[in-house]
C-alpha cells in the first residue's frame, strides 16, 4: 500500500466537501460529484451548504502544489491516478422507509472503473452492518477485475458531520476507522490521524464500525421518541413538558433530550437500516421501530394541537391563514433533507388551512423541487400579512428577534412554539 497518498472524495455534499477540504490542506485531493451545477458552484469557490467557508474553500482551490491542493470535477478520468478513494454519497430511504443503496452501488462502480493494484477504498456513508462487504466489495471486484484483499483493500470510517455546527467540525470530531486487513486498518487509521485533530478510534472490524455508526443515531432517535411521547401525555394532563424536563434535569444522570420533529439525513433514516438488517436476520426490532413510529407521527400531532388552539380562540380552521416559520430540518442551517416540518404543513393543508412558509436559510428553488412547496426568505412576509396562526417550527436566530407579541396582539393570532424557545407569555402552546 502506497504511503504517497492522492485522495479522491466521491460525493461533495455535507459530508464529502468538509472532509475533502481538510485532506486538501495536506494531500493532493480530487473531489468528484455527478452534479454539474455543484461542481460549477465549487469551482467558483462557493459552498451553498455553508459547511465550508468560501475562504477555506478558495484557499485549497487556489494553492495546488506537488504535495497538496484541491480540484473538483465530474469527469471520472480525473480520478485515475488517485490511490485512496473515500465514498461519501447519501444513503436515504424510500417512501416505504426501505434503505436505498443505489447511490452507494453507483459510486462503487465509478471507483471500480479506475481502481488499480494496492488502492484503498473507504466508505463513510451510513449503512447496516455487513453492507460494505456484502454489497459494495463484490461490485468493486466485478467491475475492476481485481481481487479483494490481494489487489485492493477496503475500509469503513463512518461520518459524524453535524450540519450547521461550527463548533464540532470534521477535524474536531473523533473518527472511528476500520480496515479489511490489519495492515489496511492501520494505514487508514494513520491517514485520518493526519487531518482529525480530535483523534481516531480503530474498530476491530468493518462490521463493528458500521454497527457503531448506525446505533449512534438510533439511540438518539429512541430517546427523542420517549420525550415526544411524554409531550403527548403531559398535553393530556395539562402539564408543561418543558417545565417537567427542567425539573427532572436537576438530577445528575438525567439525559437532556427535548421533544421535537426528527428529520435530517441521519437520525430519521439510520434506524431503518438497522431494522432491515435485523429483520433479515430473523429478529423484529420492536423498540427501534416503535421510536420511529412515534417520531414520524409528530408532524401530524403538532398540526392537530395548532388546530385545537385556533378553534378555542374562535378562528375558523377552513381557509385560515397559517405562517410556518422555518422548513429546514434544524436551526441555522440550509439543509432541507428529510425535514419533518413538511408533515406539519401537509396536515394543516388537509384541515383546509392556507399555509405560508418563511425561512431565511432555505433555498426556495430547492424547497419547491423537493416538496412542491412555495417558501419565502424575506422576513417581511411575517409582518406584512395577517395570520390566524404562527408556528415557530425551526429556531433560526432570525426568528428569535421577531416581535411576535406585537403581531399576536394586532391579529389575535395563536402562536405555537415547536422548539420551546419563545417567552411563555408570548405563546399559546408549545411542544
Amino acid at each position: 500500500m502506497n504511503s504517497n497518498h492522492k485522495i479522491a472524495i466521491i460525493g461533495l455534499g455535507y459530508v464529502g466537501l468538509p472532509l475533502a477540504v481538510e485532506f486538501a490542506k495536506k494531500y493532493k485531493t480530487v473531489g468528484f460529484d455527478i452534479k454539474k451545477d455543484r461542481i460549477d458552484e465549487l469551482k467558483k469557490g462557493s459552498d451553498s451548504t455553508l459547511e465550508v467557508s468560501n475562504q477555506d474553500l478558495q484557499s485549497v482551490l487556489n494553492s495546488p502544489s506537488d504535495s497538496n491542493g484541491f480540484i473538483v470535477t465530474n469527469e471520472v478520468n480525473k480520478l485515475v491516478d488517485c490511490n485512496i478513494y473515500i465514498i461519501t454519497v447519501p444513503t436515504p430511504t424510500d417512501k416505504n422507509n426501505n434503505p436505498v443503496i443505489t447511490p452507494l452501488i453507483k459510486a462503487s462502480e465509478t471507483v471500480a472503473s479506475v481502481l488499480s493494484k494496492n488502492d484503498i477504498v473507504i466508505y463513510e456513508s451510513t449503512v447496516y452492518p455487513g453492507l460494505t462487504e456484502e454489497e459494495c466489495i463484490p461490485v468493486l471486484e466485478n467491475k475492476s477485475g481485481l481481487k479483494f484483499n490481494t489487489d485492493f483493500f477496503v475500509g469503513y470510517s463512518p461520518e459524524r458531520i453535524n450540519p450547521g455546527d461550527k463548533e464540532h467540525t470534521v477535524s474536531k470530531i473523533l473518527k472511528v476507522t476500520s480496515g479489511s486487513t490489519p495492515e489496511a486498518a492501520e494505514t487508514i487509521d494513520q491517514l485520518y490521524k493526519t487531518v482529525i485533530t480530535a483523534g481516531t478510534y480503530k474498530a476491530s472490524s468493518i462490521k463493528v464500525a458500521e454497527a457503531a455508526k448506525v446505533i449512534e443515531n438510533s439511540q438518539r432517535d429512541i430517546n427523542i421518541a420517549f420525550v415526544n411521547e411524554l409531550a403527548k401525555i403531559f398535553s393530556k394532563l395539562n402539564i408543561d413538558t418543558t417545565e417537567v424536563l427542567k425539573a427532572a434535569g436537576t438530577k445528575w444522570n438525567f439525559l437532556p433530550f427535548k421533544p421535537g420533529l426528527v428529520g435530517g439525513h441521519c437520525i430519521g433514516v439510520d434506524p431503518y437500516y438497522l431494522a432491515q438488517k435485523a429483520q433479515e436476520a430473523g429478529y423484529h426490532p420492536q423498540i427501534i421501530l416503535a421510536g420511529r413510529r412515534t417520531n414520524d407521527g409528530m408532524g401530524n400531532w403538532i398540526a392537530s394541537q395548532v388546530v385545537k388552539l385556533m378553534i378555542h380562540k374562535g378562528h375558523p380552521v377552513k381557509k385560515s391563514k397559517v405562517l410556518c416559520l422555518g422548513i429546514t430540518f434544524k436551526e441555522n442551517c440550509p439543509d432541507i433533507r428529510n425535514t419533518k416540518v413538511v408533515d406539519v404543513i401537509h396536515e394543516l393543508e388537509d384541515y383546509g388551512c392556507e399555509v405560508n412558509i418563511c425561512d431565511p436559510w432555505a433555498n426556495p428553488e430547492e424547497v419547491n423541487h423537493e416538496y412542491n412547496l412555495i417558501s419565502e426568505q424575506h422576513l417581511g412576509c411575517v409582518e406584512n400579512q395577517k395570520y390566524d396562526a404562527i408556528i415557530l417550527a425551526v429556531a433560526h436566530n432570525e426568528f428569535l428577534s421577531l416581535k411576535l407579541d406585537e403581531i399576536k396582539r394586532k391579529n389575535n393570532s395563536i402562536i405555537y412554539d415547536v422548539k420551546s424557545v419563545l417567552p411563555i407569555d408570548v405563546i399559546d402552546g408549545r411542544l
